[in-house]
């Protein structure tokens, strides 16, 4: 049927519309020829007739031909169920967007987390979260895949860390799918499924090993069936609430047996686990919390079973699991002290992260422990088990010794050797800055005593130089010695101003002032000490808070960093690099994430001096702002450069840390000092206008002065300092002879001003003054200190002082003593008008 059907079809194709046509044109062209028997015109006529012919021909073809199928709409219903069921598997909140970042479709895990109407990388997150999510979209787009880890975005009215990759898919790769994990803590998920009472803790009984969960407290929280067998008689007790002391004793020879068994029992090595991945009042009663502890009682004279059955192994990999996710670190070794296990902890501890174990324990210490420490590993993995610490000195710490415990293990296989270490390096890294702070303040008070007896020989110094060269005239043989001996005793009251500086006792003028404008000002100066081959960068961070500091102190501040800065760039070969200094605006929010033990949470305006020097040796950061400590040759530097800096920071309120710049081998490029000031919040106040200065010279009316110092040659040079500038003196060594000075002149003629200092054996200054005030309450009285004014004021608390810092030189106490008097003498006036 189908073949006749086939030929049926064939001759109706040989005589159909085609070959009527056919015929007609040539029968169309006879007739032309009969006509006009004219050969040419009739071959034109053909050839028309035969190309209008074709022409009809294609077009009918043209308009029989079915017309192109249009594609079907995207279907995105396939793509949601896929992305549906993967991520409901993996745990997953899937997204994809296209190139205008439109989400396209999304399974429920992304939609219950960030809702609908959010789109990555526009998802609810703080900036930094914001940035690295168009980061990711930006590398995804070029590279066609990026990841991140550990990024904080908002989900569930709550932050949360995730972990992000995307992908470019689709057709024209111009899709790009979002995968979002949540990142839980694996350590809390698995102390929460700890079941002692299920499978695990049957498993550990039936090798050896009895478990409880106890409370900060010392309260039993939860018990193994074969604890509360051996504790109480009863498997099926739960001994929840009860004192977990209770139900041990110990023998004379510190060995632990179940206080029901009594002496007759197995000794037990107590081994105690702290659970603290659960955060407190986050879990139920019945699981782990921050503060409880795993007790692991192994029995010593337990064997290994023959018969291994699918719990026990299932319980031994979750021990193996635990232990892995413990804070302590925990390590096993076989009876000829080979490693078999250490954890990440313990990994830590020995500074092996990345690395692994060695073959032997004794690979971790030095030299003269190795011995020991193989002889207590060979000694606890033989014979009755046994336990014991010793203090040993890793080879990545030689310098701090640390306790190992050792403890021999049965019941667990063929004998071996547990070794606990805690994980100590933030431990030790905050008792070395304890230590440094220590040392530190220490030193700041000693150098402080040194300053103040050193201005007082100072003082005696450059007042008798000025009484010299009183006598003598420019020319003479003697007066350039004297002017020597005067410059150089200046240049010692210099160091004892840095001395004071390093330990926080000089006087500071604060002011409410802006970082780049202090910069501003010492910026020539910089450029003129750094020379042609090294650049001078500054850049200022926009909307910095004010700050409260002396602006001339702050620019010494500066003006050292950038000098070791340079010295630094120096010294490292060829002279050339660069140093920047930026200023940053740091928010309370970023002080937090920073998570430093040092630095309050406040805002602060940074400022950091940076330079390519080649870095700071380890050996050498904590050392830096130690005073007279430097790196230099000798006479080129006397380390009180960065001690000043450090000083002058503290004093006024703010945080100085040195560190090194690394490349991406971790070699380090250059240093980076960073100093944190608060910002100042509250009103502005007003700069008080100077005082006009008064000289002896503009004071003529004299006056009747009581001086009182213990120091001879100090109090020779003021008395006669102040006799030639006219005033009447009377001197005395202390001040219970300062009282009977004043007590001898009677009610009727008191003195016109005491000039006194602070620190004398016996009465002290203050003390004298508040005497004399008790009497004179006007009386006006000049303090002469070679400490801080301010400290000063904040101990003494006297009003209406004045003060006088050594050392002085002879013009400048006759010009301070000719200005206090006049104030007196004007508040005189003022009150009686």
């Amino acid at each position: 049927m189908r073949s006749a059907e086939a030929t049926d079809g064939r001759d109706e194709g040989a005589f159909g519309p085609g070959a009527v046509l056919v015929a007609a044109l040539a029968l169309s062209i006879a007739v032309v020829y009969l006509a006009t028997f004219d050969g040419i015109v009739t071959l034109v006529y053909a050839a028309g007739t035969a190309a209008l012919l074709a022409g009809a021909l294609a077009f009918e073809r043209l308009r029989r031909e079915p017309a192109a199928e249009v594609p079907p709409a995207s279907d995105w219903t396939v793509t949601a169920a896929a992305i549906e069921g993967l991520g409901a598997e993996a745990g997953e909140a899937v997204a994809i967007t296209d190139r205008a970042n439109r989400l396209v479709c999304a399974n429920s895990g992304f939609i219950d987390a960030f809702g609908g109407d959010s789109a990555p990388p526009l998802l609810p997150a703080e900036r930094p979260a914001l940035e690295a999510l168009t980061r990711l979209a930006r590398e995804a787009w070029r590279e066609g895949h990026a990841a991140a880890e550990d990024l904080s975005i908002a989900a569930d009215g709550s932050e949360a860390p995730w972990q992000v990759a995307v992908t470019r898919a689709g057709r024209g790769e111009d899709h790009l799918v979002w995968r979002f994990r949540r990142i839980e803590a694996a350590s809390a998920a698995l102390l929460v499924d700890l079941d002692l009472g299920g499978p695990f803790g049957r498993m550990l009984s039936r090798a050896g090993i009895e478990a409880a969960v106890v409370s900060a407290d010392g309260l039993v929280r939860s018990v193994s069936a074969g604890f509360a067998e051996r504790a109480a008689g009863d498997e099926s007790a739960t001994l929840v609430g009860q004192d977990f002391v209770g139900f041990l004793r110990s023998d004379e020879r510190e060995r632990i047996f179940f206080a029901r068994e009594g002496r007759g029992g197995t000794p037990q090595t107590l081994i105690d686990v702290p659970l603290t991945d659960t955060p407190p009042g986050k879990a139920p009663a019945s699981e782990p919390v921050a503060g409880d502890t795993l007790m692991l009682l192994v029995d010593s004279g337990v064997g290994v079973g023959s018969s291994w059955d699918g719990a026990m192994q299932a319980g031994v990999a979750q021990l193996d699991a635990l232990l892995s996710q413990l804070p302590l670190g925990l390590a096993m070794t076989d009876r000829d002290g080979r490693f078999l296990f250490g954890n990440e902890a313990f990994l830590r501890s020995v500074d092996r992260e990345g690395r692994g174990l060695p073959s032997f324990p004794t690979d971790l210490v030095v030299r003269e422990d190795k011995a020991a420490l193989s002889d207590a590993v060979r000694r606890h993995g033989r014979g009755p088990a046994t336990s014991g610490d010793m203090a040993v000195r890793l080879v990545s710490s030689p310098e701090e010794p640390v306790s190992m415990g050792l403890a021999g293990v049965r019941g667990l296989g063929e004998a071996s050797v547990l070794i606990s270490l805690a994980d100590s390096t933030q431990e030790n890294q905050l008792r070395r800055q304890v230590a440094q702070a220590t040392k530190m303040q220490a030193v700041g008070q000693l150098a402080g005593g040194v300053a103040h007896d050193f201005n007082n020989v100072l003082t005696a110094i450059i007042g008798t130089c000025d009484l010299m060269l009183l006598r003598h005239t420019p020319g003479d043989s003697d007066y350039d010695d004297i002017q020597q001996i005067r410059a150089n005793s200046n240049r010692a009251a210099a160091l004892t101003w840095q001395l004071l500086a390093f330990s926080r006792q000089q006087t500071l003028r604060p002011e409410i002032l802006q970082l780049p404008d202090v910069v501003s000002e010492v910026s020539p100066l910089i450029k003129r000490l750094l020379g042609e081959k090294i650049t001078y960068y500054v850049q200022h961070d926009r909307n910095l808070g004010p700050v409260r500091a002396d602006p001339q102190q702050l620019g010494q501040v500066i003006m050292n960093l950038a000098v070791n800065a340079r010295d630094a760039i120096q010294s490292s070969g060829g002279g050339a690099g660069r140093i920047s200094l930026l200023t940053r605006s740091l928010q309370a929010t970023e002080v937090i994430k920073l998570g430093s033990e040092v630095l309050p949470a406040a805002d602060y305006t940074v400022l950091i001096v940076q330079d390519t020097g080649g870095g700071i040796p380890p050996h050498v950061l904590p050392k830096l702002f130690e005073p007279f400590f430097t790196t230099k040759e000798r006479g080129k530097g006397i380390g009180l450069g960065l001690s000043t800096a450090y000083g002058i920071v503290k004093q006024s309120g703010g945080f100085i840390f040195a560190d090194n710049l690394l490349d991406k081998q971790g070699r380090p490029t250059g240093a980076r000092f960073t100093i944190y000031f608060p910002v100042h919040r509250g009103e502005v106040p007003r700069k008080r206008e100077p005082l006009e200065p008064v000289t002896s010279s503009d004071w003529s009316a004299g006056g009747r002065i009581l001086l009182v110092e213990d120091e001879d040659m100090v109090r020779a040079v003021a008395e006669r300092a102040l006799a030639r500038a006219g005033y009447d003196v009377t001197a005395c060594p202390g001040g219970e002879e300062g009282l009977e000075a004043l007590g001898a002149q009677g009610e009727a003629e008191p003195f016109d001003l005491v000039v006194s200092d602070v620190v004398m054996p016996g009465m002290d200054g203050p003390a004298m003054v508040r005497a004399i005030r008790e009497k004179h309450p006007d009386m006006p009285v000049l303090f002469m200190s070679g400490y801080a004014e301010e400290q000063l004021r904040k101990d003494i608390d006297i009003p209406d002082m004045h003060f006088i810092a050594k050392p002085f030189s002879v013009a400048a106490i006759s010009d301070k003593v000719a200005s206090v008097m006049r104030i007196a003498r004007k508040a005189r006036a003022d009150a009686s008008g």
